[in-house]
């Protein structure tokens, strides 16, 4: 090499080490807005107050923040959930795991919301979503797959018998995706519910990789401005590419831990009553009066028995039945109308969203460090799909800005085990 080209290559070398440097006090400098914050440990020096700082920068979608997020998280230790994996006296269980414990309001104390969540892995990700919408005025009905390890379900179970108002079903299917048993799942939570001695308002449906948008206010405040005493069911009228789900039988297989739905050459009779059947999401927001009008209904139970054997009946189900006019809450002109969830689907990249800053399953995003200002951002009450275990600095940056926020709307005394931490550096506005 000539003393030139030496020359020339050291240069290169000193603008590479002078712009990474740069990168990282940018960062520090516009997250900071007091100048005389505590001194970095040793530890967190390049990730300032790691990661308060980093997630704010996240969130209002700085340049550089997924690339330093991705270097940062290499040596990041998420926090480990205690009294998950192993037995704790209960109120371990609810100081550890920073459950809330009394309505944060009159208004979220007077309405009462009911959860059906289904769940069969992940079990991190599931403590996680349920404190998040865990109130003590509320009840929870936790269906776990029948198929999940004997370890996961006693998990489950110790964390359930710590509260009065959280119950694993009564009746537990083995879940097929896109089968009839997913539906089923949702049957048997709520038979279960209607029994409660909790007067319910509302329930919504959730599954173990979804987490909240919306506080628990937010969403009763939504649910009583747009949709008081009606039903969310996304969904229009069957399109013809979806047409072949109900026109012949499927089958759910399940054997030696592969399951799956497969097509018969059995053509299926028409529906019953000449219903017209919808397609839309298989999640909803549905009143208590409706979810007894599904379980007593002649015409609800006939359309639940020809959905047998249909593919993926829970798209279909409650937006045909909420589509009739004299169910209650019903709303027969309803279209895709309802923010329950926020998805990014592969096939909308580049008009909903610019999008997977993580990576796709089954064409659904998994979020990565690149969504969080989408997410946060959506007008939704949640959004899907996380892999705690894949990006967790999401699911704690997404953690611990959810709850500031609901403790900020609290209106009665703050109890400090609601806190995930002492002190917080988040430097962003909570009103999004």
């Amino acid at each position: 090499m000539n003393p030139l080209d030496a020359t020339k290559s050291g240069f290169l070398v000193c603008i590479a080490i002078c712009m990474f440097i740069y990168t990282f006090i940018y960062l520090k400098n516009t997250l900071s807005e007091e100048s005389n914050e505590q001194k970095f440990t040793t530890d967190t020096t390049e990730c300032g107050f790691y990661p308060d700082e980093l997630c704010s920068a996240l969130f209002v979608g700085k340049s550089v923040a997924s690339q330093i997020g991705n270097f940062c998280q290499n040596t990041y230790q998420p926090e480990t959930l205690s009294c998950v994996q192993t037995s704790c006296n209960c109120s371990v269980v609810l100081k550890s795991l920073h459950f809330i414990t009394r309505p944060l309001s009159e208004e979220e104390g007077n309405f009462s919301l009911a959860y059906i969540i289904t769940i069969h892995k992940e079990l991190q990700m599931f403590v996680k979503l349920l404190r998040a919408i865990y109130m003590p005025q509320n009840i929870y009905c936790i269906h776990v797959d029948e198929k999940s390890p004997k370890d996961y379900k006693a998990a489950v179970q110790n964390i359930v018998n710590c509260f009065e108002n959280i119950f694993i079903s009564s009746k537990k299917e083995s879940v097929v995706y896109a089968g009839f048993s997913r539906l089923q799942a949702d049957i048997n939570c709520m038979r279960d519910l209607v029994h409660s001695k909790v007067q319910w308002n509302y329930v919504i449906n959730l599954c173990g990789q979804d987490y909240p948008i919306k506080t628990n206010k937010d969403i009763i405040q939504y649910i009583k401005s747009k949709w008081n005493g009606k039903n969310m069911t996304p969904g229009v009228v069957q399109p013809l590419h979806m047409k072949h789900r109900t026109r012949v039988s499927y089958r759910e297989y399940v054997h030696s831990g592969k399951s799956y739905v497969y097509p018969t050459k059995n053509i299926k009779a028409k529906p019953p009553y000449n219903l017209t059947i919808y397609f839309g999401s298989a999640y909803y927001i549905l009143t208590k009066e409706f979810v007894e009008f599904t379980l007593t209904d002649a015409r609800a139970k006939e359309l639940l028995e020809w959905s047998r054997d249909t593919y993926s009946p829970d798209e279909h189900y409650w937006v045909t039945l909420n589509r009739l006019n004299d169910a209650p809450g019903a709303t027969p002109n309803a279209a895709w109308e309802g923010n329950i969830r926020a998805v990014k689907w592969k096939d909308q990249e580049g008009t909903t969203h610019k999008g997977c800053k993580g990576h796709y399953i089954r064409d659904i995003c998994v979020y990565g460090l690149g969504d969080l200002q989408w997410i946060i951002e959506s007008p939704h009450l949640f959004a899907n799909k996380f892999e705690s275990a894949t990006y967790p600095l999401v699911m704690d940056c997404l953690e611990r800005r959810y709850r500031l926020k609901v403790l900020q709307q609290a209106e009665v005394p703050i109890e400090d085990h609601w806190r995930f931490q002492e002190n917080n550096y988040f430097n962003m506005k909570l009103n999004v």
